[in-house]
């Protein structure tokens, strides 16, 4: 009687915490889930802000391959510091979910929050953006206001880049590395 009492209770266990592991797992599962909705929600409005301010970029666009849109945040004390997230979209709609850092020494102050587009003319830019990953060198830049967008009607060595800035304020003279990477945890 013992036994069988023991044997229920381990069974019952068992059962109880593949439970709690499946329940952790639709949290995950839906966390990701409203992640991408925010990442694929700020890229739209991104794209409609650069569209309203930039008729040749949405000219570019229409001819593009692929897009891809990362909403970052940077910050400078004598060093400079950012990260964000993104997403990179064929034109058949298939997405890629992407993370940026980028850091530098220099002389800055300031926070600036923007967002940057990536246009790519052909699959072979875009892919090699997506899947190797794209490292970029920033030189001085100084923004300050409420809006602001870069002016580019052209692909240059495929790509033609965009930088949308949000309230902030940022004045730096650094050299920084700016890096691109898949999402491991968002692309699943």
């Amino acid at each position: 009687m013992m036994r069988k009492a023991v044997c229920v209770l381990a069974a019952l266990l068992l059962l109880a915490t593949l439970g709690a592991k499946e329940g952790k797992d639709d949290a995950k599962k839906n966390e990701a889930a409203d992640k991408r909705a925010q990442i694929d929600a700020m890229a739209q409005e991104a794209l409609d802000n650069l569209f309203a301010g930039n008729p040749e970029a949405k000219s570019l666009y229409d001819k593009s391959y692929g897009w891809a849109v990362f909403d970052n945040l940077k910050v400078a004390f004598l060093i400079s510091g950012g990260a964000g997230s993104g997403v990179a979209v064929q034109k058949d709609g298939q997405r890629t979910y992407m993370k940026m850092g980028t850091g530098g020494v220099g002389l800055g102050l300031g926070g600036q929050k923007y967002q940057v587009i990536f246009l790519f003319e052909n699959a072979q830019v875009f892919d090699g953006f997506v899947n190797k990953g794209w490292k970029a060198e920033t030189g001085a830049q100084a923004a300050a206001g409420t809006q602001g967008a870069s002016v580019g009607a052209v692909f240059t060595e495929g790509m033609a880049i965009y930088q949308i800035t949000e309230k902030g304020l940022m004045a730096s003279a650094d050299v920084s590395g700016t890096k691109y990477w898949k999402n491991e945890k968002l692309n699943k």
